[in-house]
């Protein structure tokens, strides 16, 4: 995308903008949602992770968006598991967004992660359950619901990098770092630390 480096360390989305949104001096407002992406590299190997922050005052209907998507990413994380397939990630992450109304944006995929930030295999938010590659013991991958509270379309702003909802409604954003294990998905990135910060300000989602 863009033919470029991204030209900042983190991607900062406020809004409609679902990701890759380049850091400004905008001041954010009462009510907003900024998501925070963030990948990290350490002895050789990659991680990403995201989570979508309310600023202040959010709207019960934008507050349900963002609980919505918290909960897909954890669905999706369930189907995680030796002898699934990625489609089981992609129809639970979907099946739980589209029975509540909101959008499931399709251009944009979770990822395989390690010694590259973005590998194979492409691990999408819609899908059929048994279709996809099947998921092996040991392969790690970036799960990242993005969730919109009206239509699913998405266009590139003129910076080659930012991506917003169409109809300009809330999008959130949420990714974790899962090794595929028997029963169950370890996940390797960690919320812990950003909740209980927002806990001490009654703004947890989960």
């Amino acid at each position: 995308m863009g033919g470029f480096k991204f030209p900042a360390s983190l991607c900062i989305s406020v809004n409609e903008v679902v990701v890759h949104g380049i850091p400004s001096n905008r001041v954010l407002k009462d009510g907003d949602i900024v998501s925070i992406d963030c990948g990290v590299y350490l002895n050789g190997y990659h991680a990403d992770s995201a989570y979508t922050y309310p600023v202040g005052n959010v709207a019960p209907q934008v507050l349900g968006l963002l609980k919505n998507t918290y909960d897909s990413l954890f669905k999706g994380i369930e189907q995680a598991r030796v002898g699934n397939r990625v489609g089981d990630i992609s129809y639970a992450v979907q099946n739980h967004a589209e029975k509540s109304g909101y959008g499931v944006v399709r251009e944009l995929v979770g990822h395989g992660v390690g010694k590259f930030l973005h590998e194979s295999p492409e691990v999408p938010n819609f899908g059929k359950r048994g279709n996809g590659p099947k998921l092996q013991e040991g392969m790690v991958i970036a799960i990242e619901p993005m969730i919109t509270l009206g239509r699913r379309g998405v266009l590139q702003e003129n910076d080659n990098w930012t991506i917003r909802t169409e109809d300009k409604k809330q999008a959130a954003h949420y990714e974790h770092t899962v090794l595929v294990r028997k029963g169950r998905g370890e996940i390797l990135t960690t919320f812990e630390y950003i909740e209980a910060v927002l806990a001490e300000k009654n703004l947890v989602i989960a």
